[in-house]
């Protein structure tokens, strides 16, 4: 039996009534997977993929932003949100990186450009190496997990051995009904958002479904080989890491540069590991620019209208 299958997911008709730039979502069917994904705006496209745990309300600040230059398309991975229909097999890092460049396909859009938040960044990275974005001239990883997880011997199996355990994640969505619980699992990363940032968290969070697609991914999780495979890559890739970030130590944005020669990295004094959400203009900001100097033409550069000024 499908591991996922037994879980309550997050009803559109319910909990997406009041779902962060709602307007731009549409449901696309790709292989087993019904997506949720969000397009918005207009020019290059650019994909932007949420971390563990989350949905595309981590970028509900900056889709409609960067929606004034950008083709943004946002999707839930798998097992994430109101993206359903996963297997095991869908929650890898390999599975999702085939199965976001099959959504692609269906969407029939050339990415050019990409942003991924923490396991976000390096499922990018996984299929730039493996060629599945040929057209895509930047990548940027906000605090990025990309390497290997401190006591990830038992981590990982822990985490397996919750997710075939169907209780796990009914108790774990149980005690999401406090808010209180919520706000200090997030605080936990070193972040303060929004009382509406929380509250999305905690609707998710009450979700078994949601859940237990946030626990088979940590499961599966296999960034060793990502590691190896590193020498591949050859997009130009910038790792933007924050000092106050409680879940993904800055340092290994520093360590992996050694990695490859494509890739750099920014580490910024300010935020924590939600730094997207906690501050979206700086962050829409910086990869609007860092865009530009990859060579993507945005919206501004078209028409020949001015970017937002730096101090707005």
């Amino acid at each position: 039996m499908n591991a996922l299958s037994i879980h309550r997911y997050p009803d559109w008709n319910v909990l997406g009534k009041d779902w962060p730039n709602r307007e731009h979502s549409r449901f696309v069917r790709s292989s087993a997977l019904t997506w949720h994904v969000q397009i918005a705006g207009s020019g290059p496209p650019l994909l932007l993929i949420h971390g563990t745990g989350a949905a595309s309300h981590s970028f509900r600040h900056m889709l409609p932003d960067l929606a004034r230059d950008f083709t943004v398309i946002v999707p839930d991975l798998p097992g994430h949100g109101f993206t359903h229909g996963a297997g095991q097999h869908d929650l890898t890092l390999s599975g999702m990186a085939r199965a976001l460049m099959a959504l692609i396909g269906e969407l029939k859009l050339a990415i050019v450009g990409a942003a991924g938040h923490s396991a976000g960044a390096a499922i990018l990275l996984r299929m730039a190496i493996d060629g599945r974005l040929p057209q895509c001239k930047l990548i940027v990883g906000f605090n990025a997990a990309t390497r290997p997880i401190a006591g990830s011997g038992i981590y990982g199996p822990l985490a397996r051995l919750l997710f075939i355990n169907p209780l796990a994640p009914k108790l774990f969505a149980w005690r999401a009904e406090s808010m209180d619980a919520t706000r200090r699992l997030l605080a936990g990363t070193g972040s303060t958002i929004e009382p509406e940032g929380v509250a999305l968290y905690r609707a998710l969070f009450r979700h078994s479904g949601h859940v237990a697609g946030t626990l088979g991914m940590m499961a599966n999780w296999d960034l060793e080989s990502l590691n190896t495979d590193l020498a591949k890559l050859t997009t130009t890739t910038m790792l933007v890491a924050t000092k106050g970030d409680k879940a993904v130590p800055y340092a290994d944005s520093q360590s992996v540069t050694a990695l490859s020669p494509a890739i750099t990295a920014l580490i910024l004094d300010e935020g924590g590991h939600l730094y997207h959400e906690e501050h979206p203009d700086e962050a829409a900001r910086l990869l609007r620019h860092l865009a530009r100097d990859a060579g993507i033409a945005t919206g501004a550069a078209r028409t020949g209208r001015p970017e937002p000024s730096e101090d707005r």
